[in-house]
């Protein structure tokens, strides 16, 4: 499946930034919470939405589309299961973030995301 969810490089080659957004995605699922520099974590947001769109559709294809983009099968069994009828009545907008400031060693900008 060719992945056309990343907007920015990261400073990364292509094969490692993706590997990494999906396994924030994934982290982002699983724990509902994630701590991450303002740029990765606007890239995981967009990523995750899409994730919960797929499951939100609940197909076999999307479920496949899905499992393609995430990295444990547990986290695509809570977005068909539990996230799905979570926001079944919500039109997007599943994550929000708050920036949390400098970091202290290289004074990145750090957000916290979370599902709403």
């Amino acid at each position: 499946m060719r992945h056309r969810l990343s907007g920015k490089k990261l400073g990364r080659p292509t094969q490692h930034r993706m590997l990494m957004l999906r396994g924030m995605a994934t982290n982002l699922i699983l724990n509902e919470t994630l701590k991450t520099t303002e740029a990765k974590a606007f890239e995981a947001r967009r990523m995750t939405e899409k994730v919960i769109t797929l499951g939100k559709k609940g197909t076999l294809h999307h479920r496949r589309q899905a499992a393609a983009l995430l990295t444990d099968k547990e986290a695509v069994r809570k977005v068909f299961d539990e996230l799905a009828e979570r926001y079944e009545d919500r039109e997007g907008g599943y994550t929000r973030s708050f920036k949390l400031g400098k970091r202290k060693g290289d004074a990145a900008d750090m957000a916290l995301v979370e599902l709403v």
